[in-house]
């Protein structure tokens, strides 16, 4: 074999040698690129596109694919001629492309990998010997005779780089043995070989130094530095530079060899106030644990203060035994006061010496430091943490290629990049638990302490939102102050003013506000403006297109940034597009975008409060399109913000299912910044859907913000109508007295403006107010005066609901003739006019005549098409109450079954209604139609209450 020959094409030798004779002919230049390209890649596929590209370098013409196909025909003939592999080697098609099967020991370019790794966990004494044999198998550059120099860069950089760095290796190591005279000789060639390599340099200059030629050390530097300077326009590395003033100042340090590196135990201690993260901590081992095929990274990602560092010390230092090569840490001070995070190459500078690598012998390259770190880690079975990483560039050159090495990674963001590029396994980790929280507590201040105040650990607990940093801070402010009561503390965190403040230590590692500003000031301009306007937005959580209308930006940039902030956790994607903030987080939000951006910060919250009063009023014409009323003009706060479509009833009601919360936070919201129109109709626009679902003190909350946004706008039609929906709310929750007086306000209101429909709607609320003070016959008084009103304003609408009242209080009353003409007219008019709710408010009422008169088929009859009704609406509360007559009616009839189905159901929705009351009446009634005597009869008379929407004026 010829001396240039590529140390890849050694197999190719012994082919010719045992192959009966027959040399293998491969005078094709594209077929021995092609044989040598898969060589270096031995047992592994490289696909047909990139081989095209290297083998025509780029610039394939149309024939290029078939062509390969030829040559690769061309090999298998020579390679393997009768197809038994009974050479050792084969040339097969696997994923999507070509590979050649041989063993690696017979390719000189993998036995040198070996051999170079096995050299680094070898004592000293043994590794020259081994470096030498491995570098004697290089006989010129890869590829030597059949690639152009484009080619070799391209495939066979990193094992020229590598031959390089078992070089200087080797020379380290004769360095550390005290031969400087030996290897003077051999480092000048090598020297003069690469005169820009500075790593090489170094050792020549400590190599004559320590011969005892100081000057011609100096020289070596100073042509270097000229060479650089005059070739590149750069100056010589700063190790390099500190070696050459050692060199000057005849530092004796230099005269003594390094000695050999202890195995690296650098893990900090563990916090002993870790607590809890089982699951974690679980998770960790599980996902750590059997992984022997490849090297394993864990990402741990969290909020600032969530206890990422803790959790990874905890979990090193309970598996100390499964790494006994040792534990490297470095922080890489990703999210750090300085703002500055660390450069992959001092990380690197400091894990190298940490393995035993002296400054002089260290690579000025960066790509030659990774591979020499990649190396000495070969086959060690280490730990490597990698704390608080600001990103996936950052971490991506302090992986090691071993399996046998464990990486766990925490940062604040979630490094999407190592989980798609590198494989990297995730590791969400959330707040602590209730009960986690208070053994953080008890850890420092001891059980008995906070035995003595349960209220305020409570207080504290939740004051802190489950954040470990939050905890710790005061923790400490407890401990520091045995003496202080804890309600002291918590007295700060209920008051938002001074919440953040409470976690605010004179070292910044400690403060919260100092922990979330780095987190802030690591966002782009465009993820800063949003994160501040999220901190402000009403709600538990926001949507995509709440969110979309805050920014006043185009979705999909809404989305990009929305995203963006979640890698960072600072907010969290807790269900399909809607995100939510640590309340914590939300608090340092606010704050900035008030301090930051406060113009763009009103104007954010200004689209917001319209996004919702618009999509909430759209919804409520959705629910129920006869409601009266609707006349009401809706303020447009934010011209150009659309509501979000809701195409029917059911998208609606989904809509409010996920957003009521949100609405009635941007109800308060639009108070505080004196927004009055937007509070009340906020308020009015909820009316319908917490009247149906039964939240009836949210009902009652959100009316009471209505009514004050009511009187200071100064309208007294609105006023007259705020005061009502007060009124009819506080019926629903048992505040009559209180309803009583909103009521006789509203109807004041009304007589004074001479508005006939808002007398109409007092009439028909007192009404219902007087049935539940017991006083039917008021009631009856009060629901005739309501339907004279509307028959003299025209309202066909409000007509049929009063004919409806009228024969409701005319059946209790037990004039039940009365009561039914009144019912079968109110029932034509209803679907006359499509009130639906009217409708099946008129059939539940003809149900409880026909119970009363004994007519239980026909009552039956009219309360399941009433139930109908009511479930295609959603109206929740109105059901809950048919269902109960319903199964009066059935255990008249001696139906023990369908009434305790119909029971079953009733009580069901009244438990999610949280109507407590109503719910433990449903329970007698189930206990006694289960009971082994019972009659089968009502053991109440049956419909003895009337639900919102039979009241509902509007």
């Amino acid at each position: 074999m010829s001396e240039n020959r590529c140390v890849d094409f050694r197999l190719l030798g012994r082919l010719e040698a045992t192959r009966d004779g027959r040399p293998v002919e491969l005078g094709r230049r594209r077929e021995r690129c092609l044989l040598g390209v898969l060589l270096l890649e031995a047992n592994s596929p490289i696909t047909i596109d990139r081989l095209v590209d290297l083998l025509w370098e780029g610039q394939p013409p149309s024939t290029a694919r078939s062509s390969l196909h030829t040559h690769v025909s061309r090999l298998r003939a020579q390679l393997d001629p009768d197809g038994t592999g009974r050479y050792g080697v084969r040339l097969v098609s696997r994923g999507g492309g070509y590979a050649v099967e041989v063993a690696p020991d017979s390719v000189d370019a993998h036995r040198f990998q070996a051999m170079v790794e096995r050299a680094r966990i070898v004592s000293p004494a043994d590794r020259t010997g081994l470096l030498r044999q491995a570098l004697a198998l290089w006989r010129g550059p890869v590829l030597a005779d059949v690639a152009s120099d484009r080619l070799r860069e391209r495939i066979a950089a990193e094992l020229t780089e590598l031959r390089m760095s078992a070089t200087e290796l080797m020379i380290e190591t004769e360095l550390a043995a005290d031969r400087p005279r030996d290897l003077v000789g051999e480092l000048a060639g090598l020297h003069a070989e690469h005169p820009y390599r500075e790593r090489l340099a170094g050792q020549l200059m400590l190599a004559l130094y320590r011969a005892g030629r100081h000057a011609d050390a100096l020289i070596v530097y100073q042509q270097l530095a000229d060479r650089l300077a005059e070739d590149l326009g750069v100056d010589p590395g700063p190790e390099l530079s500190e070696l050459h003033t050692a060199i000057l100042r005849r530092d004796p340090g230099l005269i003594r060899s390094r000695p050999a590196a202890q195995t690296p135990r650098q893990l900090p201690a563990a916090s002993r106030l870790f607590t809890g993260r089982a699951d974690e901590l679980g998770a960790l081992t599980k996902t750590l644990t059997g992984v022997t095929d490849r090297d394993t990274t864990v990402v741990v990602s969290a909020i600032g203060g969530a206890g990422k560092t803790w959790l990874a010390l905890h979990w090193a230092h309970q598996n100390l035994d499964r790494f006994p090569d040792g534990q490297l840490f470095v922080n890489l001070r990703g999210f750090d006061p300085s703002g500055q995070p660390m450069a992959p190459a001092t990380a690197l500078h400091g894990l190298l010496d940490a393995l035993g690598v002296a400054p002089s012998a260290v690579p000025t390259d960066l790509d030659a430091q990774i591979g020499l770190y990649r190396s000495l880690l070969a086959t060690r079975r280490m730990l490597i943490v990698l704390d608080n990483a600001r990103d996936a560039s950052q971490v991506a050159p302090l992986l090691p290629g071993s399996p046998t090495c464990t990486v766990i990674v925490t940062s604040r963001d979630r490094l999407t990049g190592l989980i798609n590029g590198y494989g990297a396994l995730p590791l969400q980790l959330d707040i602590l638990d209730e009960a986690q929280a208070r053994d953080l507590l008890a850890r420092r201040l001891g059980e008995e302490r906070l035995a003595g105040e349960p209220e305020a650990v409570t207080a504290l607990v939740n004051g802190c939102g489950g954040l470990p940093l939050a905890l710790g801070v005061v923790a400490s402010r407890a401990a520091l102050a045995p003496h202080l009561p804890l309600a002291a503390i918590t007295a700060e965190l209920h008051d938002a003013t001074t919440r953040l403040g409470a976690f605010d230590e004179d070292d910044p590692q400690a403060s919260l506000r100092a922990v979330l500003s780095w987190s802030y000031a690591a966002l782009t301009g465009a993820q800063a403006r949003l994160f501040g306007l999220l901190g402000s937005a009403a709600g538990p959580d926001i949507g995509l297109p709440a969110a979309t209308a805050l920014a006043g930006l185009p979705t999909d940039e809404v989305t990009a940034i929305l995203r963006a902030l979640q890698r960072q956790s600072l907010i969290q994607q807790h269900s399909p597009g809607r995100w939510r903030m640590h309340d914590l987080i939300r608090l340092y939000a606010a704050e900035r975008a008030e301090r930051d951006q406060p113009e763009d910060h009103v104007a954010g919250l200004r689209r917001l409060v319209g996004f919702y009063l618009n999509t909430a009023h759209a919804a409520d014409r959705l629910l129920d399109p006869t409601r009266p009323g609707h006349g009401w003009a809706v303020v447009d706060p934010a011209p150009g913000i659309p509501a979000h479509p809701l195409p029917d009833r059911a998208a609606a009601q989904a809509w409010l299912d996920d957003e009521h919360l949100c609405v009635q936070a941007a109800q308060q919201l639009a108070a505080r910044q004196g927004w009055h129109a937007e509070t009340w109709q906020l308020a009015w626009s909820l009316n319908t859907f917490y009247g149906w679902r039964g939240h009836l003190h949210d009902l009652v909350t959100v009316w009471r913000c209505g009514l004050a946004a009511a009187q200071l706008l100064g309208d007294p039609a609105v006023e007259a109508l705020a005061h009502r929906y007060l009124g009819r709310a506080c019926i629903l929750v048992g505040q009559h007295v209180e309803a009583a007086d909103q009521l006789h306000r509203s109807l004041s209101l009304a007589e004074q403006a001479a508005d006939l429909p808002g007398q109409a709607r007092a009439h028909w609320t007192l009404a219902w107010a007087s049935e539940w003070r017991g006083d039917n016959e008021r009631a009856l008084e009060h629901a005739t005066r309501a339907l004279e009103l509307y028959r003299a304003c025209g309202d066909p609408v409000g007509e049929g609901g009063a004919l409806n009242v009228v024969g409701w209080y005319a059946t209790r009353l037990g004039h039940y003739d009365q009561a039914r003409t009144h019912l079968e007219s109110a029932l034509i008019v209803s679907r006359d006019t499509g009130n639906r709710v009217g409708e099946a408010d008129t059939l539940d009422s003809l149900g409880l005549v026909a119970h009363h008169t004994g007519q239980y088929a026909e009552a039956i009859d009219h309360y399941q098409k009433a139930l109908a009704v009511y479930r295609d609406l959603g109206n929740e509360y109105e059901e809950a109450d048919t269902l109960e007559r319903l199964g009066e009616t059935y255990a008249a009839t001696g139906e023990r079954g369908p009434a305790r189905r119909a029971w079953r159901e009733a009580l069901r929705l009244l438990r999610a209604q949280r109507r407590s009351p109503d719910a433990e009446r449903v329970e007698r009634r189930l206990r006694h139609v289960g009971g082994s005597g019972g009659s089968g009869g009502s053991p109440t008379v049956p419909g003895r209450r009337a639900g919102p929407s039979r009241q509902r004026p509007d």
